[in-house]
């Protein structure tokens, strides 16, 4: 293991913040430029990656028993690709799933749901990804709950995971794993006001966490605040603001 890797595996277990929030109650986070190339290798060492601030603590909306297993997650943007990074604290690491467009959710997965024109709020993406980097992607432009007429798949997203423990294997523990994803602009042309998207642009986006097969929990960094389990509820997305310049912590 690096140092650089050590010193991020350290926050999931010495980092608890309070999610900035806005005056409606949602989180908030600013995406700074990569200032530097980023590799989408699944270990998070580039000074770009190190350099940016975290989302803060995720949250257990529907908790009822069971280790709260915590999750880091930082994103990043250049001209082209928006960057998603999460690494995941998890005892028992677990997917069967190796098909696109499976039930990767029954698996540890995390998740990217963004709606990206402030305008059109309902109109949002789900981008579901397991630990084998195997991924479920869907467009939902009159919101949930509404049949999709039409399959969307996403073009060109990059998907790297690693593993530091031994994967469907519940008889030892295990430490976390990372998963890195780049997930290109273009994909939202449609929706988005800007493609790639201008420096004070806003978009509403969800990140998400699901448990798998022991000791399975639901996480998010802004919670939803349905009765039951559901991510798909895009009043209760945070907010992010894409910003001109490189992460404050690298400069």
């Amino acid at each position: 293991m690096t140092y650089l890797l050590a010193c991020l595996l350290v926050v999931i277990w010495l980092t608890v913040q309070i999610k900035p929030a806005s005056a409606e109650g949602r989180s908030e986070y600013t995406i700074y430029r990569a200032g530097t190339p980023i590799a989408v290798d699944g270990r998070l060492d580039e000074p770009a990656w190190v350099a940016a601030p975290d989302v803060g603590a995720f949250v257990f909306p529907w908790y009822e028993s069971g280790k709260k297993e915590q999750t880091v997650a930082k994103m990043l943007w250049d001209d082209t690709h928006l960057y998603v990074a999460f690494i995941c604290e998890d005892a028992h690491i677990w997917a069967e799933h190796t098909q696109r467009d499976t039930s990767v959710w029954k698996d540890d997965t995390v998740e990217v749901f963004t709606a990206p024109n402030p305008d059109r709020p309902h109109a949002y993406f789900n981008i579901e990804m397991n630990v084998l980097g195997i991924f479920l992607d869907q467009f939902h432009p009159k919101g949930p709950g509404v049949p999709v007429e039409e399959e969307w798949n996403g073009e060109g997203i990059q998907i790297k995971t690693s593993i530091v423990g031994t994967l469907n294997d519940d008889s030892d523990e295990d430490l976390y794993w990372i998963l890195e994803a780049a997930i290109p602009f273009r994909n939202f042309v449609d929706v988005a006001i800007h493609t790639p998207p201008q420096p004070g642009d806003v978009w509403n986006l969800g990140l998400n966490r699901l448990g798998g097969k022991t000791n399975e929990q639901y996480s998010q960094w802004s919670a939803s605040q349905t009765e039951k389990p559901q991510f798909h509820s895009p009043d209760d997305f945070g907010r992010v603001v894409f910003s001109d310049m490189a992460s404050p912590f690298w400069r």
